[in-house]
């Protein structure tokens, strides 16, 4: 098992554990402290969806920091039971797990949320297309957080607030033109 650490919030400190398997990359801890530096640091009465969450680190990073309620969704059965451990080991009574695709979920989740974790795998083609779905899906004042393995064009109905690389991957955080 690969284990993370939570960098901040209340449950600062404690690990969460997750097998290998293909494609999944754990945010970095530097990466994540730059995120939620820009998000600020607390997150409370925020309303998050982490998509192809894998280890689960930014949606536990976002409960651990008062999030009233953090989804992740994950297609793969062994990454989906470690963060179902995880969310029971943890208490995270904020945290809903849902096992399916990341794509297949934004085309039909009817929600909205303030922040939205987008991480799909590197070598899919899914960013343009989840893109276009996540602007219907935010609150007013949303951000889209967006992990890449190159720097994207972004659609013209988004704007990039902040963005930043660390090794291969390229983060950004996005809103919707108003």
């Amino acid at each position: 098992m690969n284990k993370v650490r939570i960098i901040g919030g209340e449950l600062r400190s404690r690990m969460i554990s997750f097998p290998d398997a293909e494609g999944l990359r754990p945010t970095p801890d530097r990466v994540r402290e730059t995120l939620f530096n820009w998000l600020g640091q607390t997150m409370y009465g925020r309303t998050c969806l982490d998509l192809f969450a894998g280890s689960g680190a930014l949606g536990f990073e976002a409960a651990s920091r008062g999030a009233e309620r953090v989804v992740m969704v994950e297609r793969n059965r062994a990454v989906l039971r470690a963060l179902q451990e995880n969310v029971k080991k943890l208490g995270c009574a904020n945290v809903f797990v849902h096992a399916q695709d990341g794509l297949e979920f934004a085309s039909r989740d009817a929600q909205r949320y303030d922040v939205i974790f987008l991480d799909p795998p590197f070598q899919s083609d899914y960013l343009p297309r989840l893109l276009e779905i996540l602007s219907q899906r935010l609150n007013e004042k949303g951000v889209v957080y967006v992990e890449s393995g190159a720097a994207i064009e972004v659609p013209p109905q988004w704007q990039v607030i902040k963005s930043g690389k660390a090794g291969q991957v390229h983060y950004q955080l996005l809103s919707v033109h108003k």
